[in-house]
């Protein structure tokens, strides 16, 4: 099969199309023929060696597809099924955390950079039928990510109002989708003006440029006195997270792409009685309701550019650069 396999970390230019064995279906496994495949940030720390993974490795954690083949013992999927990938591997029967041994497909799991993947077969669910191979590419990751993370983790509900930390990418993108739908009013941030009119464009009712000093007293403007819910995956940027919230407001964290360390001051956690939510990925039940919501609303994932997979490198120095506005996908089938 066509695939680009990882054999050493560095540039984009280390992801070169190349060729890989066709995988084979196990017991209770199934090979998806893709049709899409789309970036996360999370890819370019396994091609970079920031999130280590043993090599060679078939990078990516999102696709969508057709089932190939299936193995033994796999009811209720057969050959020909149009399928979405769900990239959380081994999760557990535990709704509150996964299990030990979780892991994110896309390393070390060969992944979805490729013409096959190999799944266990509670790992593919059925494509939500309005939607295109890429857009429904583009859902996986970023949408479990922030469904969890809104839904389960923050519990929103509407009328509440919820900061997203740097609109542009993939989970914040799909947050205001989702975050829009449960009936709740949006605040942005971006280093970037135009990312804030864009956001606007798709129902975000103000938006704050994080490079001006004291942002945070400007969200708290804009919102009213602070805001309910703030979905963070910088990581450095806690403290100020914090400083946007009402007392009692929620705080979500899942990601550190600012920086793995955080300092913080107790008091206003303390006196505030703010809640510092921790989240990443989902279950296997947030996927199912995630797809639901999908069925039942007219929302699509913002797509930035669409590229076929002997393109991945322009991919993931777009990516990496953090030009995009939305996610970056790969045409495979």
């Amino acid at each position: 099969m066509n695939a680009v396999v990882l054999t050493e970390t560095g540039p984009p230019e280390v992801l070169r199309p190349g060729t890989a064995p066709d995988p084979s279906a196990g017991p209770g496994e199934v090979v998806v023929a893709l049709r899409a495949a789309a970036l996360n940030r999370r890819d370019v720390f396994v091609r970079k060696g920031v999130a280590p993974s043993p090599l060679p490795v078939i990078p990516g954690s999102d696709g969508a597809g057709v089932v190939h083949r299936t193995g033994a013992g796999v009811p209720g999927v057969a050959p020909g099924d149009e399928v979405i990938v769900l990239p959380s591997l081994g999760w557990g029967d535990r709704e509150d955390a996964p299990a030990p041994g979780f892991r994110i497909l896309g390393g070390p799991d060969d992944g979805t950079y490729a013409e096959l993947v190999r799944l266990p077969a509670a790992n593919v669910l059925p494509k939500p039928g309005r939607l295109s191979w890429e857009a429904a590419a583009a859902i996986p990751l970023a949408g479990l990510t922030a469904y969890r993370a809104l839904v389960t983790r923050a519990g929103v509900r509407p009328g509440e109002t919820v900061l997203l930390l740097g609109i542009g990418g993939g989970v914040a993108t799909i947050a205001l989708h989702i975050a829009r739908a449960a009936g709740c009013r949006v605040i942005v941030t971006s280093s970037s003006p135009e990312k804030l009119d864009r956001a606007r464009e798709l129902g975000a009712a103000a938006g704050v440029l994080y490079t001006e000093e004291g942002w945070p007293e400007a969200v708290r403007e804009a919102s009213g006195g602070g805001v309910d819910v703030v979905l963070d995956s910088v990581g450095s940027t806690w403290a100020d997270s914090i400083a946007c919230v009402r007392p009692g407001g929620r705080v979500v964290v899942f990601g550190g792409t600012g920086g793995g360390r955080v300092g913080l001051t107790v008091r206003p956690v303390t006196m505030g009685q703010v809640s510092l939510l921790g989240t990443t990925m989902g279950s296997p039940r947030d996927f199912a309701s995630l797809l639901r919501l999908v069925e039942h609303t007219a929302w699509e994932p913002v797509i930035d550019s669409v590229r076929p997979l002997a393109e991945v490198a322009a991919a993931h120095a777009r990516e990496e650069a953090g030009e995009h506005f939305g996610k970056l996908v790969l045409s495979i089938g």
